[in-house]
């Protein structure tokens, strides 16, 4: 089973994997016109003025869902991983990725708030990939391959969120427990199937509200964390600093010879942590309540800076700057040992490089710090699976009439996470990460290639919004002044705004391309 998923592994995450994703991310770049940069100031200001409705979350509740699956196990032991096969030049990569996949997150994103729709169970706010795949050729000859499309995606993404990637947090908990105060790997695994039970039960609401306490402040305390190490150690910060960057073009003598493993590693790990192009961030974005898909699209870019430039850098200066990792050739812990620094032996690959960081640094402090940090970055992780699967569930089940059997499965898809949970936990470390390497290669290989085909509806959202907030107006979005068909939320809302009296009347507006 482990050379079958090391062979499969190596096909999804082959050299293309690599260069589509950065080739996404350099064209959406250029034609947003850098909107990662310019519009950082309408980032900011839909997080502090977004509300939320009785169907959709807030912009900022949205934005928690997405850190809560964007800030997990990848921004700890994925950073390290990353550190040991790719040399640390791979972080360099992880910021380059970072940078240009903001640009891919709003596309994404937006195009999930332009085709989003009501559940038709809950009348909850659902959207992402399969949706505006499916939606946005729904009037054309393609009809049928869109749909086929949008169903094999999210069977995919179902896959990934509900069995094969919530397995790497639930290991990264057990491991980091067990390892900070010896509590056996199957307490750690039944400790978190109950918790995930509790809150997944409560639906979208109750997992936003929970993200949108949890997330925030254990972030915020681990960037701390790292800036008062990097504090105590500020005459290695510019060393650090130089040596990232050396490595990441092959001009550092103790890497030499590695530049192919550190942009690998470094934009395998970076996509893993930010998500941005895999298809996992749109689902949250359709189901906040916003006048403008754009808007919702700036703060889902906003998170992509969140989760690298702040999290993964604190990770890496945390370890870099203590000395404690190793790097290995051949890109397994099995090839020679490169470079060995201060890490004691025995110290594996994953959370164990921070946890020896922060040891060197306050003594006994490291394991506990690193466990707790984990526990809650990785249980807000499985919960946002969690809630991905079940949007791309809501849309498989518009085939599904019968409202007992759609709970039916409801109930087995809660199932298959809880008990993937268990598995992950109790199983290797190295079969759990093969597994989401999978999950994470295939989805986005299929949405990157979607988003790439379907981006004009994206594009003439930016303008828009643009043009409107130049004339003075708040946005409002028009579809129909657009000509961008199919967005039949966008059409209701307008028209039940109008009737309504409440419609501040924006047509003519648009700019259309």
């Amino acid at each position: 089973m482990a050379a079958f998923l090391d062979t499969l592994n190596g096909i999804i995450w082959s050299q293309w994997l690599v260069y589509l994703c950065l080739g996404a991310g350099v064209y959406f770049t250029a034609a947003t016109l850098f909107m990662q940069v310019r519009c950082i100031p309408d980032m900011l200001k839909q997080l502090r003025e977004g509300e939320s409705s009785e169907a959709g979350i807030s912009s900022f509740q949205s934005l928690m869902i997405s850190l809560a699956g964007r800030v997990g196990v990848g921004n700890i032991a994925g950073v390290a991983t990353a550190i040991a096969f790719g040399g640390p030049g791979a972080v360099f990569w992880m910021w380059i990725v970072a940078f240009l996949g903001s640009a891919t997150s709003y596309v994404e994103c937006c195009l999930a708030q332009i085709y989003k729709e009501r559940d038709q169970d809950t009348g909850e706010y659902r959207g992402g990939p399969a949706y505006y795949i499916e939606k946005a050729y729904r009037h054309t000859a393609a009809r049928p391959f869109a749909l086929g499309y949008a169903i094999f995606f999210a069977i995919c993404m179902i896959l990934a969120t509900s069995y094969f990637l919530p397995g790497i947090q639930a290991n990264g908990v057990a491991a980091a427990v067990e390892n900070a105060w010896g509590v056996s790997t199957w307490v750690s695994a039944a400790v978190m199937a109950l918790l995930l039970a509790f809150i997944i039960i409560g639906g979208v609401k109750r997992i936003a509200n929970f993200a949108s306490l949890v997330v925030p402040f254990m972030a915020v305390i681990y960037i701390i964390m790292a800036i008062v190490i990097m504090v105590a150690n500020a005459s290695e910060v510019p060393d650090v600093f130089a040596m990232i960057f050396r490595s990441a073009f092959d001009k550092e003598a103790a890497f030499s010879g590695m530049l192919g493993a550190a942009i690998m590693w470094g934009v395998k790990r970076g996509i893993y942590s930010n998500e941005a192009g895999q298809g996992t961030g749109p689902q949250s974005a359709a189901a906040a309540e916003v006048s403008h898909p754009a808007k919702q699209g700036f703060v889902q870019s906003f998170a992509v800076y969140v989760d690298t430039l702040f999290v993964c850098t604190a990770t890496a200066f945390i370890i870099l700057s203590t000395d404690m990792y190793k790097v290995f050739d051949g890109q397994s812990e099995d090839g020679a040992v490169r470079y060995a620094g201060s890490l004691p032996d025995g110290v594996a690959v994953g959370p164990g490089f921070v946890q020896s960081a922060l040891d060197s640094f306050a003594s006994g402090v490291g394991p506990s710090f690193v466990a707790l940090a984990i526990m809650f970055f990785a249980f807000t992780t499985v919960l946002a699976y969690y809630y991905m699967a079940e949007v791309n569930y809501a849309f498989l089940m518009r085939w599904v009439r019968n409202d007992a059997a759609r709970q039916v499965i409801k109930w087995v898809l809660r199932g298959l996470i809880i008990v993937s949970v268990v598995i992950g936990a109790t199983t290797t470390p190295g079969t759990a990460w093969a597994l989401g390497d999978i999950g994470v290669g295939t989805t986005a290989w299929l949405n990157i290639l979607a988003i790439l085909v379907l981006q004009v509806p994206a594009m003439k959202c930016l303008w828009d919004y643009r043009r409107q907030k130049k004339a003075g107006w708040d946005p409002q979005f028009d579809p129909e002044a657009l000509g961008i068909k199919n967005a039949d939320f966008w059409v209701e809302r307008k028209h039940r705004m109008i009737e309504d009296g409440t419609w501040p009347g924006v047509e003519g507006t648009a700019i259309i391309r």
